[in-house]
C-alpha cells in the first residue's frame, strides 16, 4: 500500500502519534461513563473488562453488552458527556505543538465518532476537531427508530474483528512503508481496547495504573507508563529532537 493511500502521510511526516480517545485524550472514559450513569452500572462493566483483559471474551461483545444497555436517546447521552468528561491537562498543548512541528495525530478510538467530535469540538473548538483524522465505530438509529428517541439507537463497528475495531490494521500499513519513507510511530492508551495497537508502534505509551499496563507487563510489550499528555509531550519532543531514541524511553513503570 503506497502512502498516497494513508492519509497521515500527506506531508511526509517523520514521526505520527496514533491514540486512543477515552481514558487517553480525556481524563474519563466516556463509554464507561454513559455505562455507569445510563446503562447497567459500573459493576458489570468492571467484569466485562476484566473477561476481556484475560482473554475469556472479546471486547466486541462485552461493549456490544455496554451500549445495548444504554437505552437514552443519543442526543441525550452527548450532552451528559459534554457536561462531565473532561480534558487530559496537557493534550491541547501537545496538539498545537504536533501541529506545528509536522507531527500527526490519528484518533484511534474503541468508542464512537460522533461522541468523539462532539467532545474535541467542545475541548479544542469545531476547526481544531475536524482536523484530527479520527477512525473509530459509529451509530446507526435501529429499525423504524430515530437516535435520538428511548432505545432509539445502535453502535455500528468499524471492522468484523473481535475488537470491533482492530486498531492494528489502521497502523500497520504505516509500519509497513519501506525503509526511508515509514515514519517513527507512536501509540498510546489506556484500557482494553487498545490491546489490539499494543504491539505495532516503536513506542508505546500506557496510562498509569491502568488496564493496558496490566497487558504489557503480562506480554513483555515494551511500553512507557504516563499521568498526563504532559510527560508524553516531554518524550516525544526529545525523540523528535535527537536528545534521546524510543528504546531508552521504554521505562516501563515510572
Amino acid at each position: 500500500m503506497g502512502s498516497t493511500a494513508l492519509p497521515a502521510m500527506r506531508t511526509a511526516p517523520q514521526f505520527i502519534f496514533f491514540t486512543d480517545f477515552d481514558g487517553t485524550i480525556t481524563q474519563q472514559d466516556s463509554n464507561d461513563f454513559i455505562t455507569d450513569n445510563l446503562g447497567f452500572g459500573a459493576g458489570l462493566r468492571k467484569m466485562g473488562n476484566g473477561d476481556v483483559l484475560f482473554g475469556r471474551r472479546d471486547f466486541r461483545d462485552s461493549f456490544q453488552e455496554m451500549m445495548d444497555s444504554i437505552k437514552a436517546p443519543f442526543d441525550q447521552c452527548i450532552d451528559t458527556l459534554l457536561q462531565n468528561i473532561t480534558l487530559d491537562a496537557g493534550f491541547k498543548e501537545f496538539f498545537y505543538w504536533a501541529r506545528d512541528n509536522n507531527v500527526p495525530i490519528v484518533v484511534l478510538s474503541g468508542g464512537m465518532e460522533p461522541i468523539i467530535r462532539a467532545l474535541l469540538a467542545h475541548f479544542l473548538g469545531r476547526d481544531e476537531a475536524d482536523s484530527l483524522q479520527i477512525v473509530s465505530n459509529n451509530v446507526a438509529a435501529r429499525p423504524g427508530r430515530s437516535i435520538n428517541e428511548e432505545g432509539g439507537w445502535q453502535i455500528v463497528f468499524h471492522d468484523a474483528s473481535g475488537f470491533g475495531h482492530d486498531k492494528s490494521l489502521e497502523i500497520r500499513p504505516y509500519a509497513n512503508l519501506p525503509e526511508g519513507e515509514r515514519p517513527v510511530l507512536f501509540y498510546a492508551g489506556d484500557g482494553v481496547s487498545d490491546l489490539s495497537a499494543a504491539k505495532e508502534t516503536e513506542l508505546l505509551f500506557a496510562k498509569a495504573g491502568r488496564d493496558l499496563v496490566t497487558y504489557c507487563e503480562k506480554e513483555n510489550v515494551p511500553f512507557t507508563t504516563f499521568q498526563d499528555f504532559s510527560e508524553i509531550h516531554d518524550t516525544v519532543k526529545d525523540i523528535v529532537e535527537g536528545k534521546i531514541n524510543v528504546k531508552d524511553a521504554a521505562t516501563g513503570r515510572k
